[in-house]
This record gives C-alpha cells, sequence and structure tokens, in this order.
C-alpha cells in the first residue's frame, strides 16, 4: 500500500523567502529543482522530494513536525558548509548510537534552515 515518503512541504510567505530557500538547498545544499511553477518548486533529496510554496495566505509554521533528516555520506563537511554560509548549526557533528535493537550507530548534526525548519545532516 505505502510504497514510501513522496514529499515533504514548506510554506514561505514571500518570494523573498522563498529566494533564500533556493539558495539554502540549491545552492548551499546541491539539491536539483525537478519541478518548478510560478509560486514554488520541487527539489529531489535523491529518495524523496522537499516542495517548496508561496501561494494562498497564511503562517508556514503549521503542524508538528520536529525536523527532517536529509542523508549525507559527510555530516561534518556539510555541516561546515551550513556554518559557513551563516546558518546556526545547533547541534555540532557528533556520534551517536540509537539503542534499538539491533543498536545503530550514527553521526549527525543539525541546523536552522532559511525558514526556521531544523534539518538534521545524517549518516
Amino acid at each position: 500500500m505505502i510504497k514510501g515518503l513522496h514529499h515533504i512541504s514548506m510554506k514561505c510567505n514571500t518570494k523573498e523567502e522563498l529566494a533564500k530557500v533556493k539558495e539554502f538547498y540549491i545552492d548551499l545544499l546541491g539539491l536539483k529543482i525537478i519541478r518548478e511553477w510560478p509560486e514554488g518548486l520541487m527539489l529531489d533529496t535523491g529518495n524523496g522530494f522537499i516542495e517548496i510554496f508561496t501561494n494562498a495566505d497564511g503562517e508556514h509554521r503549521l503542524g508538528s513536525i520536529r525536523h527532517f533528516a536529509l542523508l549525507t555520506d559527510d555530516v561534518d563537511e556539510v555541516a561546515g558548509k551550513v556554518k559557513e554560509a551563516g546558518y546556526e548549526v545547533f547541534k555540532e557533528p557528533t556520534d551517536s548510537i540509537i539503542k534499538s535493537d539491533p543498536e545503530y550507530p550514527i553521526r549527525m548534526a543539525f541546523c536552522f534552515g532559511p525558514l526556521g525548519e531544523q534539518v538534521e545532516f545524517f549518516c
């Protein structure tokens, strides 16, 4: 029935916010646009999409999603690049073990994106 996650959607209030989002996700992180329309775009993360739009009025901070994670092969490099670009990395690259069965060793970092969203870099 469910095949996987198709996309995460984020709402911008202005064209200026959309420009900042493009700069962060496309120019800085290297995601590719797969679809674009006058009020928004859809970016390819490699195994799902991020949809960002500006159409319709309303707050862009709805719901209860805490963060989303982007898979990377080098957490330190991405976190450094993000920090160098002026974004807040509020959790520096850290190794951790998720106490599960079986245990799951990970490396992660977190930053705030251009809309205040929390983005995790994960490997």
